[in-house]
């Protein structure tokens, strides 16, 4: 586990077990974040090491505009098998791109599943390095976004990748 201090978006922590990425969170927490952690892979997380400093460094890179693309291993056994499917067709789409729920859940095969999708985006235990924030309401309004600052930061996420303009 470990941190990227004094981002735009505050502290953010992150954790990494064997296989990947497990959990992002925004809330720049220590206590909290180690409890999300416990209560989604059952162990505690692992402290500082080379996978850390590159999820950190990434996410770093990302944050002055000099990466668009996250190369992070993720653990997706982490989420059930629906959070999985809906998340990776969020994790395919790209950066300065938007898509709305309605989209993602023709995505996945699943039209009428349009707000089972929207919630498995809310629960995105990875946010940023899985771009929930370039989902939209079905309106292609801003609708929800579950990390400090809510909607302001996803619009403050969508115009750092130049794709919403307010």
């Amino acid at each position: 586990m470990g941190t990227l201090d004094e981002t735009p978006l505050g502290n953010i922590w992150v954790a990494v077990n064997d296989v990947g990425l497990v959990a992002v969170n925004l809330w720049g927490d220590r206590r909290r974040f180690e409890q999300q952690v416990e209560t989604l892979t059952g162990c505690v997380p692992v402290l500082d090491d080379d996978r850390v400093t590159a999820v950190t460094a990434q996410l770093d890179e990302y944050l002055q505009k000099q990466r668009t693309v996250f190369t992070v291993p993720i653990d997706w056994s982490v989420m059930t098998p629906f959070q999985q499917t809906v998340l990776q067709a969020v994790a395919a789409v790209e950066y300065g791109r938007l898509q709305t729920y309605t989209d993602i859940a023709q995505t996945i095969g699943k039209p009428k599943a349009v707000r089972a999708v929207g919630r498995a985006n809310a629960t995105n235990p990875m946010p940023i390095i899985i771009p929930c924030h370039r989902i939209l309401g079905s309106n292609g309004k801003l609708h929800g976004y579950s990390a400090p600052g809510g909607l302001e930061t996803k619009a403050w996420l969508l115009r750092l990748e130049g794709s919403w303009l307010l």
